[in-house]
């Protein structure tokens, strides 16, 4: 039996899974924690729990005592789920997916391919091969910054900024450079401001001047505004990645524990928004790439801004749309009311697509990032 939880279950809960989330993320393996209904043997109880996301789930009998998840904290039950968790850029070489979208945009506008001009200097362990590699993400949507009112391109600290060799100037590319974007000639602005926090994890790129851009997402429509996610909402999301998708919001409370890599480290991020893929409309919600995507409800509402999910495709998570505006120092562009809205739609391919695809997988909780994962 399905059961959404409701906010009188969730308000008893919330601090009972606030109080024991540190203790229960510093176990070995424990990625994330959050609020949910309990499965049991693949099926839905219909009881509300607290959810303990693990790499790799093994028998009680098989871990030390220090080790094992309690099944229940103050009265609360608990539910071990496995769950491989990744951030969504892109970075390893792969085959070509089909769906990815490398276009070069005439205006910018949300749902497009963006990335640093710079390259990262990585080697082993962190990668397989030695050597400069160039990253690539998503161009959420475009915001105004609050002091100045000047245009800025919105997409996540780990897009834009990459590792702790990141500054304020940094030149931005679209498309990014895995997908053909030129360093020297399709440069659009320069990194402003950036922030990994418990709240976000976010950059704005001032655009530059002369550079026109729509308040929309492509294959959406115009923003409309901006929304609280709640459970059970209906939304979608344009990527670069897996383009227009679907998902229903699952928890506005999912504290994850991500491995940042590139002399970041481990970072903790709570109150983040859960998303379970719509499978009837999408095979998954995202994918390596869709990083910096915007989460929108179905009236063009933005709830949230991608940053991660699992590899199996089943689960994204993204930021609180208000404390990403918040501490970005940005606003959504006012004083459009589209309605009904036309989505942009995608330029013409260029004549020569890219032959290699680009993706990471930073799996939580491992030395490294991981390896082969989409």
């Amino acid at each position: 039996m399905s059961h959404s939880i409701t906010q009188k279950e969730l308000a008893a809960i919330k601090p009972v899974k606030e109080a024991i989330e540190d203790d229960l993320l510093a176990r070995p393996g424990v990625v994330g924690v959050d609020i949910g209904e309990k499965v049991s043997h693949g099926k839905k109880t219909g009881e509300p729990s607290i959810l303990v996301f693990v790499e790799h789930k093994k028998p009680v009998k098989a871990l030390p005592p220090e080790e094992v998840v309690p099944p229940e904290v103050d009265g609360v039950k608990t539910d071990v789920q496995e769950m491989v968790i990744e951030l969504q850029a892109a970075r390893q070489l792969l085959v070509p997916a089909q769906q990815v979208d490398p276009a070069a945009y005439p205006r910018l506008v949300g749902g497009i391919s963006m990335g640093p001009a710079r390259s990262v200097r990585m080697e082993p362990p962190e990668v397989a091969e030695a050597g400069e590699y160039v990253f690539v993400g998503t161009l959420g949507a475009m915001v105004r910054d609050r002091a100045s009112g000047a245009a800025l391109a919105m997409t996540n600290f780990h897009v834009a900024c990459v590792d702790d060799g990141w500054a304020a100037g940094d030149r931005m590319v679209q498309p990014g450079r895995p997908d053909g974007g030129d360093a020297a000639t399709q440069q659009f602005g320069s990194l402003t401001r950036a922030v990994l926090s418990e709240n976000t994890d976010g950059a704005v790129v001032t655009v530059d001047e002369g550079t026109e851009w729509d308040n929309a997402v492509i294959d959406i429509g115009d923003v409309a505004g901006s929304a609280e996610a709640s459970i059970g909402m209906a939304v979608q999301k344009r990527g670069r990645t897996t383009q227009h998708t679907f998902g229903t919001v699952a928890s506005g409370e999912a504290t994850l524990s991500l491995d940042y890599g590139d002399g970041l480290g481990t970072r903790t991020l709570r109150h983040q928004v859960r998303i379970l893929t719509d499978t009837a409309r999408s095979p998954r919600f995202s994918e390596g790439g869709d990083s910096g995507s915007v989460v929108m409800d179905m009236d063009r509402n933005v709830v949230g801004l991608l940053f991660a999910g699992s590899t199996d495709g089943s689960t994204t998570f993204a930021n609180p749309i208000a404390a990403a505006l918040d501490e970005l120092g940005a606003e959504l562009p006012a004083g459009q009311e589209p309605e009904p809205s036309t989505p942009p739609t995608p330029p013409d391919q260029p004549a020569q697509t890219p032959t290699t695809n680009i993706t990471i997988s930073v799996v939580v909780n491992t030395c490294g990032h991981g390896q082969g994962s989409p």
